[in-house]
Formats: structure tokens, C-alpha cells, sequence
């Protein structure tokens, strides 16, 4: 600053500089905030292929992941590899911490799961991946299998919204479709409120959402059916076309 009081031109320059540091530093704190709550909490009951596989590109794309399954010390382990975003914790803590919860489990599991969740999916997002094998998972299976695996699921996780995704495509795509997104078709049918959301997950794993219907049209989303194994999107769209509910 010069004897008069006149400002010279570094005197504006440092001037200008602590103004911008004072207009940015309250700023970016929110912007920070809104950035981190872009990203969707979501509980993984179910850590073996299709749960760790999904789990792991969801962190890395932002969302924070719950892995959970019958196996603590091995879900921590998991949560370490990933890194950032991912930790470890039973089926019931996943269910409280998740927004969204995803079920990648052998579907014989599901009587004594349901019975120790209790009624905690009330309200839940709910995408199920899990697929009823009778010669794998009994009787309830191939109740599944008679009344239609969507119809089967509405029951089975009543008062949740529920979507079935990631049952028709294989686990090796789950961990590398992000790798060349959007070139696999990712049929999805359920609840609206569970397949917006589902469809945003399948995105952010790198497939091609297709809504193929509501739950009724879920019986087509597991391996033997037409809509099973690697499609293309609008291959998906003109194969949904041809089924019936």
C-alpha cells in the first residue's frame, strides 16, 4: 500500500485473492456434502459372488455398501480389499444401515433370514437376485418356481417394495460390466418404486436397465428363460416383448 493510502496493484491482487478464498471456503463445504449425499446407502445380505461382485463396483462408484452373510470375519475381509465406502456387518445391522438392500442368497436361506429380520423391511427398497433351484433349495423353491418367482417374492418380503434384478445374467458380468457400460441389457421387473432405483444400480454396474414389467413378469428373470445370458438392450426389449405375464 503506498504512503497515501492509495492501493497499488499487488495490494488488489492479495486483496482479490483473500475475497476468493473467503466466497470459496464457505461453498465448498456444502458442495462436498452434496456430492457425498449423491450416493445411496445399501445393505448386502449375501456376500458370495453376486453380492461381493455388485457390492464392490457400488463403492467404488460412490454408494457406501454394508456386506453381511452368515460369516463376519469373512465379510470384514471383503470390506478391507474394497477399501473406501465399504464395511462389514451382520444381516440385521445391514437391513438398519441400508437405503436400499440387496438379497444374494441361497433362496433356501430365506425362511430362517426372514424370520430373524423380523419386520424390518417395512418401507425397505428391496432388489432380489436370488434364484429358487428346487434341487438346491427344496420346497420353497418350487413353491417359487409354480406361483411365479415376483408373485413368490411380494410374499415372501411383504411390506418392502420389491424389484428382482441380477438374476439373469452371470456374476463374472457383475464385476466387469462397468469396464464397457451400457453394452449388456439388464432386465428388471417389480415394484416402480424398487425398479427406478434398481435401474440406477444396474447403470452404476454397467449395464443397460430394461424394465420388463411388474413382478408378475419376474418369472422370466432367472437362468432357463428366455431373457437369461447376455443380451443386448434391445435385444432384452424385443425378447420382454414376446412373454406373457
Amino acid at each position: 500500500m503506498t504512503m497515501h493510502g492509495a492501493l497499488t496493484r499487488r495490494d488488489i491482487l492479495g486483496l482479490t485473492g483473500i475475497a476468493t478464498a473467503l466466497t470459496v471456503l464457505p461453498i465448498a463445504a456444502p458442495i462436498a456434502r452434496a456430492a457425498a449425499a449423491h450416493g445411496l446407502r445399501i445393505g448386502i445380505i449375501g456376500s458370495g459372488h453376486v453380492g461381493s461382485a455388485l457390492g464392490s463396483v457400488w463403492a467404488k462408484a460412490g454408494n457406501e455398501v454394508m456386506f453381511s452373510s452368515r460369516n463376519l470375519g469373512q465379510d470384514q475381509s471383503l470390506a478391507a480389499q474394497v477399501g473406501a465406502n465399504a464395511r462389514a456387518g451382520t444381516p440385521q445391522q445391514a437391513v438398519q444401515f441400508g437405503q436400499v438392500l440387496l438379497f444374494a442368497v441361497p433362496y433356501g436361506a430365506f425362511p430362517a433370514l426372514m424370520k430373524s429380520l423380523g419386520d424390518s423391511l417395512q418401507g425397505k427398497i428391496v432388489i432380489n437376485a436370488s434364484n429358487p433351484f428346487p434341487q438346491r433349495d427344496g420346497e420353497i423353491a418350487s413353491r417359487a418356481r409354480e406361483e411365479g418367482a415376483g408373485a413368490f417374492d411380494a410374499h415372501l418380503l411383504s411390506g418392502a417394495h420389491v424389484a428382482r434384478a441380477f438374476n439373469a445374467v452371470s456374476a463374472a458380468h457383475m464385476a466387469a460390466a462397468h469396464e464397457d457400460p451400457g453394452k449388456i441389457g439388464m432386465p428388471i421387473a417389480g415394484d416402480p418404486k424398487a425398479t427406478a432405483v434398481a435401474s440406477r444400480l444396474a447403470r452404476e454396474a454397467g449395464f443397460e436397465p430394461v424394465v420388463v414389467g411388474g413382478l408378475d413378469m419376474a418369472k422370466y428373470l432367472m437362468p432357463g428363460t428366455p431373457l437369461a445370458g447376455e443380451h443386448t438392450p434391445a435385444e432384452v426389449r424385443n425378447i420382454a416383448a414376446t412373454l406373457k405375464p
